[in-house]
């Protein structure tokens, strides 16, 4: 359970990232920044809450991770082209 919290803390965190990643050129200096900001908070809750480490939480945190970015920038392409979901 307490993954499955983590991840979506992950997931959540990055959802702005990807969302401020859609709107810069990709690989310029603002693009690296959108894509890896988030690390470093990801690593500070990992150390405030004393969450573990194991190499077994990888692929879900990995997933979390550019699920949110992925997200975050669909979110953003379809707010600029106008196209409502459903």
């Amino acid at each position: 359970m307490q993954l499955v919290l983590f991840a979506l803390f992950v997931f959540a965190v990055n959802v702005p990232f990807g969302w401020w990643r859609q709107s810069v050129r990709k690989f310029s200096p603002l693009w690296f920044v959108a894509v890896h900001a988030a690390v470093p908070l990801i690593i500070a809750a990992r150390l405030l809450t004393e969450y573990g480490w194991h190499w077994s939480q990888v692929p879900v945190l990995v997933a979390a991770y550019f699920g949110g970015q992925w997200v975050g920038a669909r979110g953003r392409a379809r707010s600029q082209t106008g196209s409502s979901p459903g």
